[in-house]
Order: structure tokens, then C-alpha cells, then sequence
């Protein structure tokens, strides 16, 4: 996906979240970090534009309520921001690519320690498919059909210099999700003989 076609199915999306929930007065978006939450701001821009209403919008770092915590000895940490009441309110999780769905597993399990929502609702831009666990996203962008072998990566202007959904060859033995990998350290170590 280009930029236009991903602008128009983050229109679309956000037109089947209003029409889904008759108007934007009891929603709230809550973005997954790292690419989620900026998908929740373009949409809340979107239902602005459509609707005149300003939506609350947080942002929610699931590093350690995942269930591979474990594996990853220092898991990279980033920040939750949800400057509102969830209790009562129909929450649209937001993320960009949705593939065995334990991510979204955390989300739920993190989002439940704000409050009480009296619903959440799932937005993806992509749903890539292979799912290991019962979630089915209510708004998705795009299907993707893909192997698992490959990874969906959804990259932005503000962070990549360009705004594109791409399908990218895994290497071998390389982990596979949808977050962006982090570049490789090629800076040169110093060994002590």
C-alpha cells in the first residue's frame, strides 16, 4: 500500500467506526505503540474532520503484559499515555498489523487496568491473517494475505521518511510481528586479546 491507499482506508475506517457506533460521543481511540498510536491520531483528525468532534486519544505500551516478556531479557519500554477515564466508554483499539493476535491479547489485559470500558472495538490498518489466538479485528484497512514467514511492516512519514505497507522476506531464524525491527548495530567491537 502507497500513502493514497493507505489515507483512504484509514477513511474508510473511520467512517464504518462512526457509522458502527452511531457518532463519536462515548468513543475513545487507544493507539499500540509503536505505530498504532499514530494511526489513533490520523483517525482522530478523521473523525474530526467528518464529524466536528474531538475524540480522546491515548496511547498504550503493552511491552510487559505480552506473553513472551519472558524471553526478551530487557524488553524495549515505552510510555502509556491515557489522559482520560475508560470506564464506561467504547474504546477503539488501534494497531497497524494485525497477525496472531497476542499482541492485541496484551492490549486487552492492559487496557482492562484503566477501568472498566463498556466496550472495546479493534482497528487495524492490516490484517495480515495466521492467528493463534480468537481475535477478529471490527475495522480492517486492508487483508494482506501473506506467509508467516514474511513480515507486514507498516512504515510512516514522521518516523521513516515514508509512508507505505510493505511485505518484507524474513531471514532465518529472524523474529517475525509487525513492529518495525530495530537497525543492526554495525559499529565495530573492541575484543581484549
Amino acid at each position: 500500500m502507497d500513502g493514497d491507499a493507505i489515507s483512504r482506508a484509514l477513511t474508510r475506517v473511520t467512517h464504518e467506526i462512526l457509522e458502527a457506533n452511531k457518532g463519536a460521543d462515548n468513543i475513545a481511540l487507544v493507539g499500540i505503540v509503536t505505530r498504532g498510536d499514530l494511526l489513533a491520531a490520523e483517525i482522530a483528525v478523521k473523525i474530526k474532520q467528518i464529524e466536528g468532534v474531538e475524540v480522546s486519544v491515548g496511547s498504550l505500551d503493552i511491552s510487559f503484559y505480552r506473553d513472551d516478556v519472558a524471553i526478551h531479557i530487557s524488553p524495549e519500554v515505552h510510555t502509556t499515555n491515557i489522559p482520560f477515564s475508560v470506564d464506561g466508554k467504547t474504546i477503539v483499539l488501534v494497531d497497524d498489523v494485525l497477525f496472531t493476535g497476542r499482541t492485541i491479547r496484551a492490549a486487552l489485559d492492559a487496557i482492562m487496568d484503566y477501568g472498566r470500558p463498556s466496550a472495546i472495538q479493534l482497528a487495524v490498518l492490516v490484517d495480515r491473517g495466521h492467528r493463534e489466538l480468537p481475535i477478529r479485528a471490527d475495522y480492517v484497512g486492508k487483508n494482506v494475505p501473506s506467509s508467516p514467514s514474511e513480515h507486514v511492516r507498516f512504515f510512516t512519514e514522521s518516523v521513516d521518511g515514508r509512508t507505505t505497507v510493505e511485505i518484507l522476506k524474513a531471514e532465518p531464524g529472524e523474529r517475525i510481528g509487525s513492529a518495525p525491527l530495530a537497525p543492526k548495530d554495525t559499529s565495530e567491537k573492541e575484543v581484549e586479546a
